[in-house]
């Protein structure tokens, strides 16, 4: 069974995107919805990261280790003069948050998967509880970009 592997992977990247909404939320500060939201979605990650080391022990896997997340392994820079623009910054972290939660959220989905086949329905709970919250975290990035590229991209 393989389960324990999709925790270990599931573990591994929800805990580097609880830094990145963290990290995003710290480096916005006069961007309120972006300082706000990210923050508690940070807090979210957080709380799926203990969800996933709670379940995995059922699946032979240690996950009770001091957390630290391996970096998102793409480039961190995301677009042309990002480090030069403050702007352009905001919307690479955006789109890197895009990307990330979306992987994230596809992995819950697959982990749900995962749970149906072996009938294991504590941890059909736990996907069917943190899944959906991954998405929403997706939609709040793609839904940032979209109000703010427009007036970004066209100054």
């Amino acid at each position: 069974m393989r389960i324990g592997k999709a925790l270990q992977e599931l573990h591994r990247s929800e805990s580097a995107l609880a830094v990145e909404f963290s990290r995003v939320a710290e480096r916005y500060p006069r961007e309120r919805e972006v300082r706000h939201v990210a923050g508690d979605l940070a807090v979210w990650s957080r709380d799926h990261v203990r969800e996933i080391v709670a379940t995995a022990p059922r699946y032979r896997v240690d996950l009770s280790g001091p957390e630290n997340p391996v970096p998102f392994e793409e480039e961190r820079r995301e677009l042309p003069d990002e480090d030069s623009d403050p702007e352009l910054a905001l919307l690479a972290d955006l789109r890197r948050l895009y990307r990330m939660s979306g992987g994230v959220a596809l992995d819950w989905d697959l982990l749900g998967q995962g749970a149906q086949a072996v009938a294991d329905a504590d941890l059909l709970v736990v996907a069917d509880r943190c899944g959906p919250r991954s998405a929403r975290q997706m939609r709040w990035a793609r839904g940032m970009l979209k109000i703010l590229s427009p007036q970004i991209l066209a100054t």
